[in-house]
């Protein structure tokens, strides 16, 4: 395996699924290409990925572990720099990511996440009575009214953003997901996203609030020890990307599955499946986030008698693992909602587990729930064969999702 030639990844995602297919059947781990000629194994099997997720030989710091960045063979406008550059949980190994995580954790506990359920259902309610002002035929972008704007602002407001801060912060953050950008670009986002993250610490230390953002600047664990400064603007802006790229695209997704199955849409609408089965299935067959850049073999690690020599980058394809035919037979890449089995790993697995998991199970509840109460009659307005990929082989969404909504059902309050 390691003797052939490296398989380029398609940085214009135009088929993340066919491409993950062709590699799954090559092997447990395949070597690949990313932009800038950067070599790296990408990994595409249920069974593979679970082992290096839960692997303790595997790191997702650079700065300690991968011997290109370190050695400056990575240059600093690759890219995909910003993926690596970060000084944060995500990217701590060891003593340090326990600490991060321990400071972090303590914004996405469960009672916090019920305490902005009155908020999620605010900004729901805002989105979807300004679609009901449609005119009836109309065509809507879902993504950019609805999917885009919902867990966008609120993540914003979790981490006490505004909503003119936010939105001259979204370009960056698509951006930084495009894997089409050039090294120019790649340094622009860099600089970017640190910027405003700074100028938004510098805002709550002059002014502290309600939000998560105060919480990190004043947060002390057991030892006394805190985030240093770069942690701190990193750790806000892996926040403020992950809690929204990911729920958008899952929106997407989850609404393009349900308007292209009907008999699957009416069996959660009906009462005869829940919304819980529709978000498990979405994330399993269409998992929002595709290859997670990066982690690094801190050893030698053994894959099936395939070895992924120390200091080598991995890719993890989180889109892949529900549609292997190993774990989910010959109809794997099948959107079924009375699947018994939806077992997917989209918000990991092991030590790195996505803390926001319960706030984006909310709002992907309360979003679909409302959104599909209220037209029930929505259509898709293209063939979902027409449907343009994202840019990208690192999440998996639709640059738009075009759509007839109907006339609307009034609002509750309205009905009474």
């Amino acid at each position: 395996m390691a003797n052939k030639c490296p398989f380029t990844l398609d940085t214009t995602g135009q088929d993340i699924h066919g491409e993950a297919a062709t590699l799954r059947e090559q092997g447990p781990a395949v070597q690949v290409e990313l932009p800038g000629g950067v070599l790296a194994w990408s990994l595409n099997s249920h069974a593979a990925i679970r082992q290096v997720l839960t692997d303790p030989r595997v790191t997702k710091s650079a700065r300690n572990h991968w011997p290109a960045f370190i050695n400056g063979e990575i240059p600093p406008d690759w890219e995909m720099i910003s993926w690596v550059a970060m000084d944060n949980m995500v990217t701590a190994y060891g003593k340090d990511h326990v600490r991060l995580r321990k400071l972090v954790g303590k914004a996405f506990t469960p009672r916090r996440t019920e305490a902005i359920r009155p908020r999620v259902e605010e900004l729901t309610n805002q989105l979807v009575d300004a679609l009901a002002a449609t005119e009836p035929g109309e065509v809507v972008d879902l993504r950019e009214k609805f999917a885009y704007p919902l867990p966008a602002r609120l993540v914003a407001d979790l981490i006490g953003m505004s909503e003119e801060a936010r939105a001259k912060t979204a370009s960056v953050i698509d951006m930084m997901v495009d894997t089409t950008v050039t090294p120019d670009q790649a340094q622009e986002i860099l600089l970017g996203w640190r910027g405003a993250m700074e100028e938004l610490i510098a805002a709550k230390r002059e002014s502290p609030g309600e939000d998560i953002t105060s919480d990190l600047i004043a947060a002390r664990d057991e030892d006394g020890s805190r985030l240093s400064e770069a942690e701190l603007t990193d750790t806000i802006f892996a926040i403020l990307g992950a809690g929204s790229e990911t729920t958008i695209n899952f929106f997407d997704n989850a609404i393009t599955a349900l308007l292209t199955h009907p008999e699957q849409r009416e069996l959660v609408t009906s009462g005869n499946a829940s919304w819980d089965d529709v978000i498990d299935e979405t994330l399993r067959v269409e998992s929002p986030l595709a290859h997670l850049p990066l982690r690094y073999a801190a050893e030698d690690i053994e894959l099936d008698g395939l070895t992924i020599p120390k200091g080598d980058p991995i890719l993890v394809n989180y889109s892949a693992v529900g549609r292997d035919p190993a774990l989910n037979g010959a109809e794997a890449d099948h959107f079924d909602i009375t699947r018994t089995d939806k077992g997917h790993l989209s918000f990991g697995l092991g030590p790195h587990y996505c803390l926001g998991a319960g706030i984006a199970r909310l709002v992907a509840r309360v979003g679909l729930a409302t959104l599909f109460e209220r037209f029930p009659d929505m259509t898709l307005a293209t063939p979902a064969e027409g449907l343009q990929p994202l840019p990208t082989f690192i999440m998996n969404g639709h640059r738009t999702l075009p759509v007839r909504l109907t006339s609307p059902v009034p609002a509750a309050a309205d009905a009474a």
